[in-house]
């Protein structure tokens, strides 16, 4: 898919992106790129830029972020690998497959990074392309049609623009500020996430399907780094005191062998382990009302089953920029065009995602795990 091109109207375009996360940043330099004028706004003072523990990137997420022009950033931060590994809960290796790479040959199957380096990143990559960045700001839409949205900031500026974009994540404020009634729903279970020390010799993502947890598994995000997970059924969070966390995860990590007893001796600091639910959420019908216009997070959200979610998200971000850049008319049918394009390979990536959960909760032994990761993973080498 070619680069946005700079619209052909005689003055450049409008844009307010609402939430700095890794679909918003990405539009943002794309939409920079193309030559409007782009205002990101985002609620967290700190852009988040201290969030998470680490992320893998598939080869499709890897494609979007060399169009935003930081993939040698990201290559050089992280930790790129070509195949998986699937142990015992003793830790020994059953079997290495290795993964599509669905981003195309010219780029590693997934690369696993830390998450604040990963946003530090689009955070400069935003800051280099000119757009105007307001941090602690929320947005209230007070008029919107088929021309334009009237929005007031919550420093009380007032500003029109040609379009908003809604990338305010998974509880987006925007999307039911326009009507859009759909929620995330808890799909039944949770993820303990950590960050730790790489032991010697974890040079790929490895997990263990089974023991006291339903997946326990760890993947490599730089050269002495790792961020560690295992999943349980999901349990009602204020029974779970935040400093009792790394007592929590440690507990149901040591069950596990081989690479395991080196990462859970530095499970240590509650602070520094995150506890989330999966959720599932898919918009239906369009992802638009009049000129605001949902991505990422905020139209859609999967288990991460099959480390698709940021990778989606991504791609909303290159597919709706790459339109807005060749459509000289920003219209519903521009929009709802949109939404039919991502909608036939978003909704396949969810119920894959979700389904595969399903068979762990419900203790399906003939499940073809396999061959639906492969089904899905094959489509998504063709482009977005």
């Amino acid at each position: 898919m070619p680069h946005p091109r700079t619209t052909r109207t005689a003055r450049p375009r409008t844009v307010l992106v609402i939430g700095g996360g890794s679909a918003g940043n990405a539009v943002t330099v794309l939409l920079r790129r193309a030559g409007h004028a782009v205002d990101l706004i985002e609620v967290k003072d700190d852009w988040n830029a201290t969030a998470g523990s680490g992320i893998t990137l598939q080869g499709n997420a890897l494609r979007v972020l060399r169009e935003v022009g930081v993939w040698e950033r990201v290559a050089a931060a992280g930790f790129g690998f070509d195949s998986i590994g699937i142990t015992a809960p003793d830790g020994t290796v059953l079997h290495a497959r290795d993964d599509l790479r669905t981003g195309g040959d010219d780029l590693p199957a997934a690369v696993g990074i830390r998450r604040p380096r990963l946003q530090q990143i689009l955070i400069e990559a935003v800051r280099a392309s000119g757009a105007s960045v307001r941090l602690g700001t929320t947005a209230e839409i007070l008029e919107r049609d088929a021309h334009g949205v009237r929005v007031r900031l919550s420093d009380g500026s007032e500003g029109r623009y040609d379009l908003v974009i809604a990338a305010d994540g998974l509880g987006s404020a925007t999307r039911a500020a326009i009507g859009v009634t759909a929620e995330p729903e808890p799909t039944g279970m949770a993820i303990w996430r950590v960050a730790a020390p790489r032991p010697a010799g974890v040079t790929r993502a490895e997990v263990t399907y089974g023991g006291p947890a339903y997946i326990a598994g760890y993947c490599p995000t730089g050269e002495s780094t790792l961020y560690a997970f295992v999943v349980e059924g999901n349990r009602d969070r204020a029974s779970i005191p935040p400093a009792s966390y790394a007592d929590e995860m440690r507990r149901l990590a040591s069950a596990y062998g081989g690479r395991w007893p080196g990462i859970t001796e530095h499970i240590t600091d509650p602070a520094k382990v995150n506890y989330t639910w999966f959720d599932r959420m898919l918009v239906e019908g369009s992802w638009h009302r009049d000129r605001v216009v949902l991505i990422g997070d905020a139209a859609h959200c999967c288990p991460p089953t099959l480390a698709q979610g940021a990778a989606m998200s991504l791609e909303d971000a290159w597919v709706l920029a790459g339109m807005l850049g060749a459509a000289d008319t920003w219209d519903d049918a521009l929009f709802q065009a949109y939404h039919e394009r991502r909608i036939a390979r978003v909704r396949p990536v969810v119920e894959a995602s979700v389904r595969i959960g399903r068979w762990q909760l419900e203790g399906v032994r003939d499940a073809d795990v396999p061959g639906l990761m492969a089904r899905t993973m094959t489509m998504l080498r063709e482009l977005p």
